[in-house]
Parts: structure tokens; sequence; C-alpha cells
């Protein structure tokens, strides 16, 4: 009996531990293989002819193709999300947003759940502190702050997918967060990368000093502000210091 739940109980850690194994593979596997050269504007722009044609004729199985990669380089945290947003809304147009959010989005949720099974113990007890506090803001006003980190572009999107994992957030909180989140800023990044269609068919590389520009990074900051509102809020009412 005792042996029996013994073994439950490794297959059981063990089963925690393989999703976050494989998440970890495919990020060396993706380095070491050179398929982070694809993704180059070099390579965009030397293959943009034959992706256009491809897009032209099979224009709906592209669209799922495209939200399943980016869905898997979002679970993989490969940092390549933003060439591939711009070259998809070259591509693929305003339909891409959409695209872009639900890939994403489902993407986040696979990394979320990894965190949680993996790395939630070890990160808790060495954090100390720091991951105390973060961890009760969250449990308190877990929507409101994952909402604000998403639309203000100040962290890489890998760590924001692991944070909310380390506390009790719910992953439906996440997952709502997450699409709303990100919706603005995949916006603006698509609207940007429609312009990229004739510099990429040219073989060119294009300028992405636009997306750190002021008009770009102001609103998405504003928005971001907005969504720590209701935080602001609450420890007002409560008698807390903002």
């Amino acid at each position: 009996m005792n042996k029996d739940l013994n073994q439950t109980n490794q297959q059981r850690r063990l089963s925690r531990y393989v999703l976050a194994a494989i998440l970890a593979l495919g990020f060396v596997i993706f380095f070491f293989s050179g398929a982070h050269e694809l993704m180059t504007w070099q390579a965009i722009g030397a293959h943009y002819a034959m992706l256009s044609y491809v897009v032209e004729e099979h224009l709906w199985l592209s669209y799922l193709i495209f939200m399943l990669v980016y869905a898997v380089i979002v679970a993989f945290s490969l940092p390549i999300a933003l060439p591939l947003t711009l070259t998809g809304g070259a591509l693929l147009g305003w339909p891409a947003i959409i695209l872009v959010i639900c890939g994403a989005t489902a993407g986040a949720g696979v990394v979320f759940i990894a965190a949680r099974s993996f790395f939630a113990d070890l990160l808790r007890t060495r954090a100390g502190p720091f991951m105390a506090k973060l961890g009760a803001g969250f449990s308190r006003n877990s929507f409101s702050y994952l909402l604000a980190l998403r639309l203000i572009p100040a962290a890489p999107f890998w760590v924001v997918n692991v944070v909310p994992a380390l506390t009790n957030m719910r992953l439906g909180t996440f997952l709502l967060a997450t699409f709303i989140g990100i919706a603005p800023g995949t916006t603006v990044f698509i609207s940007v990368g429609r312009g990229f269609d004739h510099i990429l068919a040219a073989g060119q590389t294009p300028n992405l000093s636009a997306l750190t520009s002021a008009p770009i990074i102001i609103p998405l900051v504003g928005l971001g502000l907005l969504a720590l509102l209701p935080v602001v809020f609450w420890r007002l009412t409560n008698g807390q210091k903002v």
C-alpha cells in the first residue's frame, strides 16, 4: 500500500516537471539548431515574396498556422515575438491583431501552468520578503496588477507570464487580463507592421525606431496607469499607503 502510494507521488512529481522540461528543451534547441536565424529581417526579406504568395493562395490556412506558430513561440519564450508580430501585420493585415492576441494568450497560459508546476516552490523559498509582498498584492488585485503589467511595455513578456504563477492568481484571471492587456500594444505593432509590406518586399530592413517613440509609448503607459486605479482606490479606502 505504502509502496503504491510512494510510486503515485513520484509519478505526480515527475509529471509536474514534464511541461517545464519540454519548454526548456525547446528553447535550447531553437538556438543550437540555428532556427533563430530564420527570423532576422534579412531572412524575412529574402523569403517575403514566397510568403506573400502562400498567404494569397491559402489565406485561412495561413491565419491558422500563424496563430499556432505564435502560440508556440510564446510558450517557449523565444525572443522573436516582435519581428513575428510586425511580419504578421505586413503579410496578414488587420486580422493579425486577433491572431496574435489569441496565440499569445494561449502560449502565455502554457508558461503560466509550467511555472506554477515547476518553479513556484523554489522561487517562493528563495525570493524572500519581495515575493511575499508581490504575492499579497496579486492576491488582492490580481486582475488590475497584471493588466497594468501587460499594458505598460516595461518588463519582458515571459517575465510577466512567470511572476503571476508564483502567486495565488487563478488561470482564468491570468488569461483574461492577458487577452485584454496585450490588445492595445498588439494593435499598435500590427499597424506599424502593415507599413512594412513594401519595405520587406524590396528586401530591405525596416526602421524600428518608431516603436520606441513617445506617441506609441506614452498612450500605453497611460492605459497601464489607468488599470492601476482600482488598486489605488482600494488602498485609499482601506487606509493604506499607495
